[in-house]
């Protein structure tokens, strides 16, 4: 069977940003930024982007076009006679279904809050506490979040069953513009706000005051933190989308794209929270070390609900971040299809269907973790903290360790190949020093990254 390919190169790249682009861009970039430093944390962010984030997705677009696979037999196809490296599909495919085991849940609460503005039925409350206490039920109530999760898997899987161009190029196409003219149109009129100048002056003014009192090593380590995980790169899902594309262009050009997509959408939800937050709230005070979704259900809503016009806000909002959270679900869903359509014989609808009753299974300790099973912990943690845990502090890294020295070392694929690679076409050529660096100081940066995770600095 011929493989599929996408239609266009745009498409190409609003479905790699759109699997970049998550939901923690939006709400733990700007409170983040806010603690440490504004823009001083913004430009070390940015940096730590170019060099680490770019490497290892250059990496992953690298094996994924060239041998015109996804994880699941991509290794196969590149290693040579006896090596184990495609042994990384298991890892792949494990962090790719871990992912969608609490990301389905966190996107099923973006459905339930969208819906709730829509209808006016939470748009009265302004008390912090009292919307801590609506969202809590929200979380608690399991059949309410079954029925959505359940909702949100169908949709997804839906949209993959329909094709590679008819249905994921297609519908995250159409998600992505509007997801960006949302997010334009909510931070155009967040800066009209009373207190917006105070917002920015917090947010976009360098201050190095900041940045010692949280301790520059604790800065250092989230900005490390932030740009690694916030591209979703080390589990194949980067991979699949270069496997869909011809070798018209260089890869340097496509992967700085897609990352400026996804820092874009970052920079502009603090455009939308700073100047909202010191407005209507006198400020961020949400602790940079604890945050979590919840903030978008307290503090976020409790100021859309003061606003003039706020329910339209509310609504808007969750509109743009059901668009955020769909386009990572297809993205991933799609990886998981390819994976199954190369090692069965199974038609596309079929491996949707399938996978549609096992993460209909799959999700459930992440919904009962917040209910029925809130008294069980494993390490501390609840089912769907732990999952989150696995995939973003030990698989991403771990993953994209191994991208990173399959590319470059001998005993891989090697850095001629990937220098071939990557170099095939139009476009800026990567620099040959680069894979020297690749080759010996950031397997170091990341072995770091994945000891801070873990370590309190």
């Amino acid at each position: 069977m011929e493989r599929e390919k996408l239609g266009s190169r745009l498409g190409f790249i609003l479905i790699s940003a759109g699997c970049a682009i998550g939901l923690g861009n939006v709400y733990r970039f700007p409170i983040i930024t806010g603690a440490y430093g504004g823009a001083a944390f913004v430009l070390m962010y940015i940096a730590f982007l170019v060099l680490l984030g770019l490497p290892v997705m250059m990496a992953e677009l690298a094996v994924g076009r060239a041998s015109q696979r996804s994880i699941a037999t991509s290794f196969d196809v590149l290693e040579r006679p006896k090596q184990k490296w495609h042994l990384m599909k298991y890892l792949g495919v494990s962090g790719n279904y871990l992912l969608m085991m609490f990301y389905c849940t966190i996107s099923c609460w973006m459905v339930v809050y969208f819906v709730k503005y829509l209808t006016g039925s939470i748009a009265g409350i302004t008390d912090p506490a009292k919307l801590g206490e609506a969202f809590g039920a929200t979380a608690t109530n399991t059949p309410l979040n079954v029925i959505a999760t359940y909702a949100v898997i169908i949709l997804c899987f839906g949209v993959c069953a329909l094709g590679l161009q008819k249905g994921v190029e297609r519908i995250t196409k159409v998600m992505m513009v509007a997801l960006l003219v949302l997010l334009v149109g909510l931070a155009v009129y967040a800066c009209t706000l009373s207190n917006a100048a105070e917002g920015l002056k917090f947010y976009l003014i360098p201050s190095f005051a900041k940045m010692k009192e949280a301790g520059i090593a604790t800065v250092v380590s989230a900005a490390m933190g932030q740009a690694f995980f916030t591209l979703s790169i080390g589990i194949g899902s980067v991979a699949i989308f270069g496997s869909y594309i011809g070798k018209e262009r260089r890869l340097l050009s496509e992967a700085t794209t897609i990352i400026s997509l996804d820092t874009f959408v970052a920079l502009m939800s603090g455009l939308i929270v700073f100047p909202a937050c010191f407005t209507y709230n006198n400020g961020i005070t949400a602790d940079a070390g604890t945050v979590s979704a919840s903030f978008l259900f307290t503090t976020l809503s409790s100021i859309f609900n003061q606003m003039p016009g706020g329910r339209i806000v509310g609504t808007l909002f969750f509109l743009f971040m059901m668009f955020a959270a769909f386009s990572t679900v297809i993205a991933v869903f799609e990886n998981i299809v390819s994976f199954w359509l190369e090692l069965t014989k199974l038609k596309r609808w079929a491996v949707c269907l399938i996978n549609i009753g096992i993460m209909m299974v799959l999700v459930l300790p992440a919904i009962f973790s917040n209910s029925i099973w809130a008294d069980i912990k494993v390490f501390g943690q609840g089912f769907m903290d732990l999952e989150d845990t696995i995939v973003s502090k030990c698989l991403l890294p771990i993953g994209s360790l191994v991208y990173v020295v399959f590319c470059t070392w001998k005993f891989g694929w090697g850095k001629e190949n990937f220098l071939k690679e990557v170099n095939t076409g139009k476009g800026p050529k990567y620099p040959r020093f680069m894979v020297y660096y690749m080759k010996f100081l950031l397997p170091i940066i990341i072995i770091a990254v994945l000891v801070l995770s873990f370590v309190k600095v």
